[in-house]
Formats: C-alpha cells, structure tokens, sequence
C-alpha cells in the first residue's frame, strides 16, 4: 500500500532539525524528514519510534522526499545559514512545483531572506524566514516561533504552527505573523542582541556578588533561585541557578568554576550592533556585551596583562574589607532589573526604527507576548513590555512607560552603588555601566552635546542651530578666538 503523503517536509536534522521534526509529528501532524547525510535520517525515524511511534517518514532521496509531502508543500529547511542555505533551496525547488512554500527556519541575515523571496517567487513558489528560538530543548517542547515573509504562506501552515509553538496560559501560542520580506529574521536577530545584553548583566551580577561580595557557588545557587521567584523570573536567571549547583565530574569543586572565560558567538550579535549602527539607535547595553566577548576571547593576552600591572604593583583592587552581603545582594537585584529594562528598550528602539525604515508595521506588544515562552528570553517581565506597548503603542522608550519610570526610579539609587563599588573594586561592569550612562543621557533635558556641535562648526564649518532663534547658523569661531589673544 502507498504511503499517504505527509502534511509538512523537514530538512537539516541536525539536533534542533530532530527536535523540531519529532514535536511537529507529536501534535499529530505526519511529517517526511531529509538529509544530505542520510544516517542522520535513520537516526530521527529511529528517535519517533522510540518516543512514541511518531508519525516520521524518512527518506534519503532529495525527490522522493519533495513528492512525498501532500499540496501545496511546504518545507522547513534548518540548515547552516548562508551558502548552505541556497544549495538546500536549489536542490529542492527542482521538484517542487507553483505554489509550494519553503521555510527557512535558521539564524538567517534578513536581507538574504529577501532575496530568497523574490528569487522563489520567479519558480512560483512561496517564501518565510522563520526565526526559531528556545534552543534543543524548546525545538522539541514548545519554542517561540517568528515567521515573516509570505502572509499566504504563513496562512498554509498556521495550524500547525500554533500547535508547535509554546503554550502560555493567559496569553496564547508564542507565534504570531511577524511582517512582509526579512521581519521574521531581523526581529529574531534583535531578540539574540537582547540575550547577548542579558546574559552579560547576570555574569556582572555574579562577579560583583563572587569577587566582592565573596559569595560561594552554594549562595549564589541560593540567590539566583530567590531572584527567580520574584520579578527577575526567566529562564536565564533560573539556568544560572542549575549552573551554581553543578559540581565538576572530573575534579573537585564546581563545574562552573573550571569553565575556561571565553565566550564563544555565532554573529546575530553583531548583527544586531552594525544595525544600530547603521539605523542609528543607541544599543549600549547589547554593545558592551559584544565587545564583553571580544575581551573575553583575548584570554592569552589577558593572562599576560595581568602579569605585566601585578609586577608594577597593581594588582586586585577588591578588598577584604567587610560586605552587608544581603544589602549588596538586594542592591545587585535592583542594579540587574533596571539595567534589563535599558537593554530590552533598546532591542525594542532597533526592531521599531527598522519597521518604520522598510515599512513592516511590526506590532511590540505582539512581539513581547511571543516572547513570553519557549524563547531563552523568556521572562515575566515581557507581560510588563507587552501592556506598556498596549497602554501605548506608539511609546517613544520603555524608559518613559509610567510603570518602567517608577521602577527605575526606586531602583536607580541602589544600581548607582553596584557601579560605584564595582569600579572602586577593579572590577568591570560594562553591560551595568553602559545601561545607566544610557539612562542618565535619555532623561537629561540638555547634555554636553552642543560643545561637541560647537567643535564640529569650528573646525568643518557644519553649521549649528540655536535654543533660542530658528535656523542654520555658522560662526568664524578661529577668527574671534585669533581676535581675542590680540
């Protein structure tokens, strides 16, 4: 008896090409899965069996697999981006017929998402790029899913992405059409910008709480798990907690403290700075975390520059001086959440300026409730975005929200602390230090900026306006100052 075709196609099954494969064919919905390396195949059928016969066919065959999906097929592909990207395109599209639909569902720059689209549109087919995010583990339970692109497209597989997608009570399915062309990619890349940002204020937090404030792996476990009850709740506070308990399988000790302090990328962050670059939208936060990693990778040289400062004399700053450990705890709380405030406003500036520049009409609040689970952003403060765009969708920044402005305020006398102790301490908070630097210019009515204007007049002639009378104006600044040393 022919096997009756399958409602959807997956190719790339590399871990999160399984998982996402297994949790589509879980919400009953019969999937074909390919790979170019075919044990890879094998390896996922063999998975469905054992996780509860799952409706996984397998196919080794490029074409067989295409004519195995029901019509219009549709196809996720979950491959590295780039290049690879366009060979799985060119391979497939050569047996799929009008009116078929790929997926890309990688870390895809958005443009060449663009340029997919229009290239497929010639074949008659349709086009998404789909930004998946929740690691392995949210592939196969549920993760945050972001589909821009073709809106028929999205249409032909809405069922099915509903189902895939997590599942948060009050607040729906995490997946939502995002917008026309590359929106599903670029605002995928942004939310990796804004884990970059995070996840550089927690290791901040702990160095001030373990170099300072001499907290052993045992109280830090202890604290993140407190802080995750309470208004920091997310997955990467709640993670850090799991991580402070590990203890090293090869040695003594904790398994974090073996960890080499390297930090390794794949390069959505630094996509997400040229960006803000190139939209002009200060990202501080997300800047400092990438530049975190650049430091980080120079471990050899860090080793030698810390030779170099001990032999002159200037070694560790921190003291022994005795800490209020749960004031400094408390104070590091307060410092982390309003520091997270700045570097998801300033995710949310970039995703903004980009939809007003390509005319997507991308919706924030929609944003923040699919972001609200399977996604390793994930935190209950993403309720909070979602009614401060809801209350106000056309907010200028999450600073300005009423609530937002409130926290802040109580909050900003303790963050202030956390910077002044930690630079008094020798050690580096750039993620904590570049969130308040951007607090306190975004409140400042006048800043430093009109010297700089000035400086800019005198030596480029590039003109300058004034407070108080309308229009352009140049001075011979060289002149008068040549005149008055007369």
């Amino acid at each position: 008896m022919a096997q009756p075709k399958t409602r959807i196609g997956l190719t790339g099954l590399a871990v999160m090409g399984q998982n996402l494969a297994l949790n589509i064919a879980e919400k009953g919905f019969p999937i074909s899965v390919y790979n170019r390396t075919t044990s890879k195949v094998d390896e996922t059928v063999e998975r469905a069996k054992k996780e509860g016969n799952l409706p996984v066919y397998g196919y080794h065959d490029a074409e067989a697999f295409v004519h195995s999906i029901q019509k219009p097929r549709v196809i996720i592909i979950l491959v590295k981006a780039g290049a690879p990207v366009d060979q799985t395109i060119k391979t497939l599209s050569a047996y799929m017929e009008k009116g078929d639909c790929i997926i890309d569902g990688g870390n895809e720059w958005y443009e060449n998402t663009e340029r997919r689209e229009k290239a497929v549109a010639e074949l008659g087919l349709l086009y998404l790029g789909m930004g998946v995010s929740g690691g392995e583990e949210g592939a196969r339970n549920g993760p945050s899913l972001m589909p821009g692109g073709s809106f028929e497209a999205f249409k032909y597989i809405e069922d099915i992405l509903l189902k895939v997608a997590a599942q948060v009570p009050d607040s729906g399915p995490c997946v939502t059409y995002i917008g026309k062309g590359g929106s599903g990619n670029f605002v995928k890349m942004i939310h990796n910008g804004i884990e970059y940002g995070d996840m550089q204020l927690i290791a901040e937090a702990y160095d001030v709480l373990k170099s300072v404030g001499k907290l052993s792996n045992e109280e830090l476990k202890s604290v993140f798990s407190e802080w995750n009850k309470g208004e920091l709740l997310s997955f990467l506070i709640e993670i850090t907690a799991d991580i402070f308990g590990i203890k090293d399988d090869k040695g003594d000790g904790y398994l974090v403290d073996k960890v080499l302090d390297k930090t390794g990328m794949k390069g959505t962050g630094k996509w997400t700075v040229q960006q803000a670059a190139e939209l002009s939208v200060a990202a501080p936060t997300i800047e400092a975390s990438l530049d975190a990693r650049f430091l980080s990778g120079l471990k050899e040289e860090r080793v030698e520059a810390a030779k170099v400062f001990k032999a002159g004399g200037f070694g560790d700053i921190v003291t022994d001086q005795p800490v209020d450990k749960q004031k400094l705890i408390d104070d590091v709380r307060k410092a982390l959440y309003a520091a997270k405030i700045c570097s998801y406003a300033q995710g949310m500036n970039l995703i903004r300026a980009k939809s007003i520049e390509k005319g997507w009409d991308l919706k924030l609040g929609e944003l923040a409730r699919i972001w609200k689970g399977g996604c390793i952003i994930r935190a209950i403060f993403l309720d909070r975005i979602k009614q401060a765009y809801d209350r106000n969708p056309t907010l200028a920044n999450l600073l300005v929200d009423p609530e937002f402005a409130k926290e802040i305020i109580d909050r900003q006398s303790a963050w202030r602390r956390v910077v002044c102790l930690a630079i008094n301490s020798g050690i580096s908070t750039p993620g904590m230090s570049a969130s308040l630097a951007y607090f306190d210019t975004y409140r400042r009515e006048r800043l430093p900026a009109n010297l700089v204007q000035a400086q800019r007049d005198y030596f480029g002639a590039h003109t300058y306006e004034r407070v108080d009378i309308e229009g352009s104006y140049h001075t011979e600044w060289f002149k008068l100052a040549k005149q008055s040393k007369i």
